[in-house]
């Protein structure tokens, strides 16, 4: 369940579309002096109550719970997170505004999706370890340029949103267990012919900033010495917006986000999606490192999810049925890669894995 309609929702989340938080200079909002970090916590604390989850959610998410560790002080204790939730009496989830279908909000602000169904699961699971059911939940718009700072310094105790598991991203914070399976590929306008790295040869590409997407670009750029000029965008939706506008020829992002794209987009037969997959991106949730208790109780929870095929509810309400606000259907059937994360949960970074 969410907040009450009367339920304020914090100003954050409007200033996310007027103002993102990437147009600060990175290592600024990591190295932050004393007046920023007030303005910061001053932010966090700024976040909506979110209500208790679902009966389904708390049955399910109950269950996986029991799967994880044994719930005793002992093991709460050795939990810097759980501890933290505890004494603090609140639990910090970070969402992304405009990532459907994973993380996004509805007509009243609130954020939904598949991601946020999962974290709704966790949290219950959460409240039954602590056996604290009037947890407040904390709502905080995150970025792709500042969610995982923001998960590396603690301010987020979930991040649900669409976020690649990979071993770079591993030195600053700990992921679950695998939740989808994308993979990236070109964007580009039916009549430009563009359909391959090549053909994007001295030509301009856009992505979105602080992806795995935009770090391909430049590591095939150095590679294959193919003389991109590549554009950034804020958002997913910014760096469709370039090649909508052809300032850029070609948009590269992971398959299922393009799809959502081109779904939204006035004129979808104008575009194409390369048959050619760049990169293999297994999505997870974020979560703080080193902290082995924590981890072990979500990932109890997905893993509760895929042994009692709950999860294929899940996926077919937000892959396979139509969405809201307009009612959009993806239409994407479960990935056979997918279907072995299910079957063998892991949380591996490495796509070899997931070939």
């Amino acid at each position: 369940m969410w907040p009450e309609d009367n339920a304020w929702v914090p100003l954050s989340v409007l200033l996310d579309f007027i103002l993102p938080l990437p147009c600060f200079p990175f290592t600024r909002f990591a190295f932050s002096p004393p007046w920023l970090l007030i303005l910061l916590a001053a932010w966090l604390l700024a976040g909506a109550s979110w209500a208790a989850g679902s009966a389904g959610a708390s049955a399910s998410a109950n269950a996986g719970a029991g799967a994880a560790t044994a719930s005793s002080p002992a093991s709460v204790q050795d939990s810097p997170t759980l501890r933290k939730i505890r004494d603090t009496g609140l639990i910090v989830l970070g969402f992304r505004v405009a990532s459907a279908p994973f993380s996004y909000l509805d007509a009243k602000l609130r954020p939904q999706g598949y991601s946020i169904d999962l974290c709704q699961q966790v949290i219950a699971a959460v409240k039954k370890r602590l056996d604290m059911p009037e947890l407040e939940v904390k709502l905080l718009p995150v970025t792709s340029a500042t969610r995982m700072p923001l998960v590396g310094n603690g301010s987020v105790d979930l991040e649900c949103g669409v976020t690649t598991n990979t071993s770079e991203r591993q030195k600053t914070q700990a992921f679950s267990l695998t939740t989808f399976v994308a993979e990236s590929r070109l964007l580009s306008k039916r009549e430009s012919e563009v359909r391959t790295l090549e053909d994007l040869r001295g030509k301009a590409v856009a992505s979105t900033i602080a992806t795995t997407s935009i770090q391909f670009l430049h590591q095939a750029n150095q590679a294959h010495k193919l003389d991109l000029r590549i554009l950034v965008g804020l958002d997913d939706r910014d760096a469709f917006r370039l090649l909508q506008t052809d300032r850029a020829v070609a948009y590269a992002m992971d398959d299922v986000l393009l799809r959502m794209s081109l779904l939204t987009a006035p004129n979808p037969a104008e575009f194409v999606i390369s048959e050619e997959a760049y990169s293999v991106e297994p999505y997870a949730i974020g979560l703080p490192r080193d902290d082995a208790v924590y981890k072990a109780l979500v990932d109890g929870v997905i893993a509760g999810l895929y042994q009692r095929g709950e999860i294929q509810a899940i996926y077919k309400k937000w892959f396979l049925s139509p969405i809201p606000p307009r009612g959009i259907n993806l239409q994407l059937a479960m990935s056979e890669a997918f279907k072995k994360v299910i079957a063998k949960p892991t949380d591996s970074p490495d796509p070899a894995l997931y070939r």
